[in-house]
């Protein structure tokens, strides 16, 4: 690998990448799928970081996963998201040509009251996930405070269109989808390699389901346990599809459901399970899992399902579509770029969602004859939209979903067949591929690359500020 001695430097503060947070597994995704065109410096954040205060050089793992010779990665392991004065020891000590940050812009605050000192020299710029309506405006001052702002979704970039001001002429706003690694999320076939081995798996994994051979659908749900991602709904829709079945048809379902069992920011589901489903198959996968055996569940599956009532992007529906395995997504936030929806026979667009806002209204959206989407998803409108929020996040809709009407959906699927789950299945594994979806890895980092380099080259630096005398 030829040796790029003019690479700018950039600062990112997110989770570590080394983490297996989604934030974590996107930051190795764009740092690890740029570095052959940036330096990175990480301010890697964790709630407890074990290796707080650390500074660990990743230039010889980046040399032995990438082949670049000359990469620079140094990761400074924090507990938290860092603080005004460990930023400007960083930016002293390593001389980043930007900033970047990604996540929810509650954990910048303290950078977006500096920021008038840090783009005095240095751009910053911000990949930003944000779910909902109504109209953040309380995020304006955050929106308003950084060089390039990044949208995580269509409809993130709706909401920051409509709520960021236009009182000044610096700043791009652009929309970067994220992307599965299409080398670790991939179909596994009769034919491939590693088919042997993803059986031994799936025995491994139902050994407690008497005659698992017979099974004829599996249900997957990948998503930790809180309440928003809605863990004890799924299993009481998958207990109501199988109520609708003959007892011999629903004892060759299973339900697999990989996250912790009980966690206090969700629920007990075993005890869920016991209650609740007493007479189904309910599958715990519970270990931390290297790729390519969260690779063999997403092939194991017949469908994955994601119902959270808020969703900044929905990884694992990604991943789950790399795989070739169809999906069920509640009409959400960031899960409604991968539904595929088309309006009028074309797609639409992330600038569509200035006049759409949002296709989460059922009212208006689920029986519009104009409105279609990918074959690969079965899509379940939001019954109920509530205001929650809290002190840092005053208002926010929280989208749910009726149990009986997802648990429709699952029987839909199941009367499909396995022959056009794996068409639709495939389908859906193409669209991730296309240029205006730009749901791989490779995409979404040519995206960030386009991108930065265009701030890097329009980019003019604040003022500074002036002394008067009155």
């Amino acid at each position: 690998m030829l040796k790029n001695r003019n690479k700018k430097k950039i600062l990112l503060m997110s989770d570590d990448l080394r983490m297996s947070s989604g934030v974590g597994t996107m930051s190795r995704e764009i740092v690890m799928g740029t570095i052959d065109h940036y330096d990175w410096v990480q301010l890697g954040g964790a709630i407890k970081h074990p290796e707080d205060g650390k500074v660990v050089d990743m230039k010889d793992a980046v040399k032995q996963e990438t082949g670049i010779e000359d990469a620079h990665l140094m990761i400074y392991p924090i507990s938290g998201y860092g603080n005004q004065e460990i930023v400007r020891e960083l930016i002293h000590r390593e001389k980043p040509d930007a900033i970047m940050i990604y996540t929810d812009p509650r954990f910048w605050i303290w950078l977006f009251q500096m920021e008038h000192e840090v783009r005095q020299n240095i751009p910053i710029f911000y990949y930003n996930i944000w779910d909902d309506l109504p109209y953040p405006m309380w995020n304006r001052d955050f929106y308003d405070s950084v060089d390039l702002l990044m949208n995580i979704s269509k409809q993130t970039y709706n909401l920051v269109k409509n709520v960021r001001s236009y009182s000044h002429d610096w700043g791009d706003i652009t929309y970067v989808p994220h992307g599965a690694n299409e080398d670790l999320f991939y179909p596994v076939t009769e034919l491939h390699s590693e088919w042997k081995e993803l059986k031994s798996f799936k025995r491994g994994l139902l050994d407690t389901i008497p005659n698992q051979d017979e099974l004829d659908f599996i249900l997957f749900f990948n998503n930790r346990n809180i309440r928003r991602k809605m863990p004890g709904d799924v299993v009481l829709a998958f207990k109501t599809f199988c109520d609708m079945l003959p007892k011999e048809k629903a004892d060759k379902c299973a339900l697999v459901m990989h996250t912790t069992p009980v966690d206090d920011n969700g629920t007990d589901l075993p005890r869920v399970v016991d209650d609740i489903a007493p007479d189904c198959h309910v599958i715990f996968s519970t270990q931390k899992l290297e790729s390519k055996h969260l690779n063999f569940l997403y092939n194991m599956a017949d469908v994955t399902i994601n119902i959270a009532s808020n969703e900044g992007w929905g990884l694992g529906t990604t991943e789950s579509l790399m795989t070739g395995t169809p999906i069920i997504l509640n009409v959400t936030g960031g899960m409604q770029d991968q539904c595929g929806f088309k309006y009028k026979g074309k797609y639409l667009t992330y600038k569509d969602y200035e006049w759409v806002h949002t296709l989460h209204d059922d009212r208006k959206w689920a029986n519009n004859k104009d409105l279609t989407w990918g074959k690969w998803v079965k899509p379940v409108w939001p019954s109920n939209r509530s205001m929650v929020g809290s002190p840092p996040t005053p208002y926010i809709f929280d989208d749910r979903c009726r149990f009986d009407d997802v648990a429709q959906l699952i029987k839909d699927w199941y009367d499909e067949g396995k022959e056009n789950r794996t068409k639709y299945g495939e389908v859906g594994r193409t669209y991730c591929f296309r240029e205006e979806s730009g749901m791989t890895a490779n995409l979404m980092c040519q995206n960030f690359i386009k991108d930065m380099d265009n701030t890097f080259d329009n980019w003019v630096s604040r003022k500074p500020y002036e002394m008067f005398k009155i």
